[in-house]
């Protein structure tokens, strides 16, 4: 049928329904559509229809649609465009009873198939979604869109080197599909893949076509899990200056300056990101992290516990803290913090290992004891732990128990002339 020519010139009152309807007077906007219903041609139906369905009027589109269908019950664009309506009214069903009327003789078969294809993805009947963009790769093998349909699909699913493959045909004659620009997909998916390095030229390749936050900040995440983290702030700096309250971004900056001791700018990058979201745990712990490192104490305490306070079940902050509080001596605030946190159900090992410390230190030996026995199923070839371990056994008179550990400590490092010289004197207790 193909009624509609690009560019055609529409009748004045689908024009003026037009501007009614962008100007939000329903009134004379439905009135005028009454009339191009009743006495409009096929012709100018399908066209308005068209203005319609891109105007998000889509039962008025339907309508049409449908109308026209009774006198072209077979027409391949009509059903795709009644199809397209249904799919924005989440009508997938119906949309999908549609398509399958298209024949394959139909020169819309191929676009038919890309559109089945993307619904049964959305249902996540991922084969049968592959299955139709193969067979329209097979009518059109050269075709772009659906190269690039199967490549998305690829991607979603995590066929990364298959993604590649495509994303790599689509480049051959198009830079940019669906308003998606394919060197930023192809950086996606090496990124994904850990191929961080074949990333790093399809971002600068994507940044020369449309400099976004979201390609500037994917190739700074890029660099700093290749280890460039000097590259990564540079283009981490540029988000914060493109976009300021690109929230995301600051928690890697802080990291990048981090792995480069530049703790200082690490922590300033932390407090911007703060004030932009004054919820995100990890910039409060990571802003504990290097308050201590500059020895900034309280202000760490602060940060952690803050963090704690978004999520009381934050197992690295609580360690951290707990690190703080053994350097101050204070162990029973080690045990008021771990403690409740072992009750809520953190299983999280060094929990036990730093209580049977506490505990040793405020003289609470049973209790110590029993962490120890519990932490000592997970550390069984930690060096420093079975020391912990070996020591207050010796201390506490459990002799036949800390044999025992001094042994292992002895077969795990023999050089260690202590080991040998403890079993040798606990032998001679015996």
């Amino acid at each position: 049928m193909n009624l509609v020519v690009k560019g055609a010139k529409y009748m004045d009152n689908i024009s003026a329904c037009i501007e009614a309807l962008s100007a939000g007077n329903l009134e004379k906007a439905y009135q005028l559509m009454d009339i191009i219903q009743k006495t409009g041609s096929d012709e100018e139906k399908e066209a308005f229809a068209y203005e319609l369905f891109d105007l998000g009027f889509l039962q008025e589109a339907e309508k049409l649609v449908k109308d026209l269908l009774e006198n072209f019950p077979d027409e391949g664009e009509l059903l795709i465009l009644l199809a397209e309506i249904y799919v924005n009214d989440d009508k997938i069903n119906d949309a999908l009873l549609v398509l399958d009327k298209i024949t394959m003789a139909d020169l819309v078969y191929p676009q038919a198939l890309v559109l089945q294809a993307e619904l049964y993805e959305r249902e996540a009947l991922f084969e049968v979604s592959e299955k139709k963009l193969l067979e329209a790769e097979k009518l059109l093998p050269t075709e772009p869109v659906i190269q690039f349909a199967l490549a998305e699909l690829y991607f979603s699913i995590g066929k990364l080197h298959e993604a590649v493959y495509k994303y790599e045909q689509v480049l051959k004659t198009e830079d940019e599909i669906a308003g998606i620009n394919i060197h930023e997909r192809l950086a996606n998916v090496y990124s994904a893949a850990g191929e961080f390095e074949k990333a790093l030229p399809y971002y600068e390749q994507a940044e020369v076509a449309k400099l976004t936050v979201d390609v500037l900040f994917g190739h700074g995440l890029t660099a700093f899990q290749a280890g460039y983290h000097e590259a990564a702030v540079e283009k981490f700096i540029e988000v914060t200056q493109l976009d300021p309250d690109f929230e995301s971004v600051y928690l890697y900056l802080a990291k990048a300056y981090e792995h480069q001791d530049l703790i200082e700018e690490g922590f300033e990058s932390v407090k911007a990101g703060l004030s932009v979201n004054p919820f995100q745990k990890e910039l409060y712990f990571l802003g504990g992290k290097l308050a201590t490192k500059l020895g900034k104490v309280n202000e760490a305490k602060e940060m952690l516990n803050k963090a704690l306070n978004l999520d009381p079940s934050y197992v690295e902050a609580i360690m951290t803290l707990n690190q703080i509080s053994f350097t101050e001596n204070d162990y029973a605030e080690v045990m008021e913090r771990t403690i409740p946190a072992l009750e809520e159900g953190e299983e999280d090992p060094y929990l036990l290992w730093d209580l049977a410390i506490a505990c040793e230190k405020e003289e609470r030996y049973l209790e110590s004891l029993n962490y120890y026995r519990q932490a000592y199923n997970f550390f069984k070839t930690n060096e420093e732990f079975l020391q912990n371990y070996g020591f207050f056994l010796l201390e506490e008179g459990n002799i036949g128990e800390s044999i025992e550990v001094f042994k292992q400590l002895q077969k795990m490092n023999p050089a260690n002339l202590e080991y040998a010289d403890v079993l040798e004197r606990l032998s001679e207790s015996l």
